[in-house]
């Protein structure tokens, strides 16, 4: 099992230039938890690309449902005090800190691409590229 951020999520369910990855990521461990805040992170991903990028509703849905599927069953809660504690000591987002504090609960790896998280979490956090390379 992972915590998949909402990119790596975004990634996997929305054809872009990092779909690749994101599937080499899922080859390698397809069991995805998450916050529950990237139900709410993702619907703003698919405004974004619906305003920005020309997608249409009924493909946004669609991702929507895949991204669902992906993650079903394995979204948590996650303790207010620690991703303010995280967020404080790093100077990362609390909705940064709050995968970070999953992970960290979970005994698991966070798979992102933010380089912020990257370098605050060394001990957690791991890009997709090196987790994909784990095959």
């Amino acid at each position: 099992m992972i915590v998949a951020d909402t990119n790596l999520i975004a990634y996997f369910s929305i054809h872009t230039e990092c779909s690749a990855l994101a599937e080499a990521v899922c080859a390698v461990d397809p069991i995805w938890a998450a916050p529950l805040l990237w139900r709410s992170e993702y619907r703003e991903t698919l405004l974004k690309y619906m305003h920005h990028a020309g997608m249409y509703f009924e493909a946004a849905i669609s991702s929507l449902r895949l991204a669902e599927e992906t993650v079903a069953g394995r979204e948590y809660s996650v303790d207010g005090r620690k991703v303010l504690e995280l967020a404080y000591q790093t100077k990362c987002s609390a909705y940064d800190c709050e995968y970070v504090a999953l992970a960290q609960d979970l005994g698991v790896p966070l798979v992102t691409a933010d380089r912020q998280v990257l370098r605050a979490f060394p001990e957690i956090a791991v890009s997709l590229e090196k987790f994909a390379k784990k095959k």
